[in-house]
């Protein structure tokens, strides 16, 4: 059975824009069916078996429904790695490359880093390949999540710890201590939903994604006041935030005694880390 690169794009350009249909296409052909991109840009046919046919068929149905190619696929790239995502995660955004890669400029090679709501694993594994001598804990208040993380780590050969931990309940022991702080919380104000996609909303998680309007900083909060009794002298936070609020957040860290703040900006130019040292 054939099946054409144009009648794919066609029937994607049902419920997407030419340009999103066209992307789309290209990883349907090319990274699930198989199709050489010389192939793709030529416009060559797909000759299918009747099982493939009804898979692309799947697919496509879920195409439509909005769910996103990474969680179709199971998997998501990060700094050059594939992670395994499922909806119970969130896909790893460039943004958040941005953050570790500003974190691999900075950073000791030993240092002993926590990640607070780890989600894929991303950030917490990243940073263990990249430094093997350094010690990573991250925590996730998701066992699911938890259990995505631990196979992203192992198939990727990091070496790092994972908790379940609630950061809003939590309570520091004696012994906890990092030289580096870094999160990824939930950052979304709920009033923003109705500016959101569909492949957002509707399939990734809601507890990732949302904060109250009326506390936008609450998880920026509860980490800054964790950092004051689990930094070492001179521990910096790592946070990515939402490009609404960094001045924000940086004078709440300064109202907490955080000193040489830093809110820098992503690459289209929007506020997207802050920088804190103890």
């Amino acid at each position: 059975m054939n099946i054409s690169v144009a009648h794919i794009r066609r029937t994607l350009q049902e419920s997407y824009s030419a340009q999103e249909a066209a992307n789309l296409s290209r990883i349907v052909c090319c990274e699930i069916l198989g199709q050489t991109a010389v192939d793709y840009y030529l416009g060559k046919d797909i000759i299918l078996s009747p099982k493939a046919m009804q898979d692309l068929d799947g697919i496509l149905a879920r195409l439509h429904n909005f769910e996103p190619i990474q969680y179709i696929q199971g998997t998501a790239r990060f700094l050059e790695r594939s992670y395994h995502v499922v909806p119970g995660v969130l896909i790893p955004r460039p943004e958040t490359e941005e953050l570790v890669e500003t974190m691999l400029k900075e950073i000791a090679s030993d240092a002993r880093v926590l990640d607070i709501g780890t989600g894929s694993g991303c950030i917490a594994v990243s940073l263990s390949k990249a430094f093997p001598d350094a010690k990573v804990t991250a925590w996730d208040i998701s066992d699911e999540a938890l259990n995505i993380a631990r196979r992203n780590n192992d198939m990727l050969g990091g070496n790092v710890r994972f908790l379940r931990q609630n950061v809003l309940t939590y309570t520091p022991g004696d012994s906890a201590c990092y030289d580096v702080i870094v999160s990824n919380p939930p950052y979304v104000t709920e009033s923003e939903k109705q500016t959101m996609e569909r492949n957002v909303l509707d399939w990734e998680p809601f507890s990732a994604l949302f904060v109250p309007d009326n506390d936008p900083l609450l998880f920026y909060r509860r980490i800054a006041e964790l950092g004051k009794t689990m930094l070492a002298p001179g521990g910096r936070l790592y946070f990515e935030i939402n490009r609404a609020y960094g001045e924000a957040t940086a004078t709440m860290l300064c109202e907490q005694g955080y000193t040489n703040l830093r809110v820098l900006k992503d690459i289209s130019g929007n506020d997207r880390i802050v920088i804190a040292e103890r």
